[in-house]
């Protein structure tokens, strides 16, 4: 079953409607490279920093939302492939080749070489701009409309906030990652040994805060930008 999770509607927010870390504008990059004119971006950053993007639902590969404008309601989907089981097994193998990676996942971070790393290992996290598909019930005559594009920007400041949330979407939850982190073992000497304790520590306190705050909250958050 796929795991959704639905992320609270933002509120309006004053500014540019940008990312903040560098992971963040390396999606906002993918969503101008998807825009087939600026006045599309511009309509778009209006849209989403004026509060019209409703509740973001996201899945391994796919995301929902509503957006209102001056017309009328209007439901976007879009999606984002997904990875093979190899560049999974790729990505959870690069998240625990260094200490340190996981407990930066679970406090908000996204080291940059693990995105290289992963990226070499056939695992590329980050989306390119003919990635994102999208579809919207407007007469828009482009792909993405301005809708789609005010739903991508808002996904931006998601990921900015948690990048589980694009671990998500390219088909890697977060409590599979985690339970896969906490399941691995190395052989030394011909017996299994379970990974180092900071990593066991850091799974555990990441596992116990879901249980505590529930299925949502750790995958949202608002950024400013």
């Amino acid at each position: 079953m796929a795991v959704v999770v639905l992320h609270p509607r933002v509120a309006p927010r004053r500014g540019a409607a940008r990312a903040t870390t560098w992971w963040g504008k390396a999606w906002v990059r993918a969503v101008e490279e998807a825009s087939y004119a600026e006045a599309d971006l511009r309509a778009a950053r209006v849209l989403a920093r004026g509060g019209q993007v409703g509740q973001v639902a996201t899945e391994p590969g796919r995301y929902v939302a509503s957006v209102e404008d001056a017309r009328g309601l209007w439901t976007v989907e879009g999606s984002l492939p997904v990875f093979d089981a190899a560049a999974v097994d790729a990505l959870v193998e690069t998240v625990a080749a260094a200490a340190g990676r996981v407990a930066a996942l679970v406090s908000g971070e996204l080291p940059h070489d693990l995105v290289e790393q992963a990226d070499e290992s056939g695992a590329e996290l980050l989306p390119s701009g003919y990635e994102l598909g999208s579809t919207c019930g407007c007469d828009h005559w482009t792909d993405p409309c301005t809708h789609a594009l005010a739903v991508l920007y808002q996904l931006a400041w998601l990921v900015d906030a948690d990048p589980f949330v694009l671990f998500q979407l390219r088909g890697l939850p977060r409590d599979e990652l985690l339970a896969r982190l906490h399941a691995r073992t190395v052989v030394i000497d011909g017996l299994d040994v379970e990974v180092d304790a900071d990593l066991d520590l850091a799974v555990e306190a990441a596992l116990y805060a879901a249980r505590l705050l529930g299925e949502e909250i750790p995958e949202t958050g608002d950024a400013a930008g």
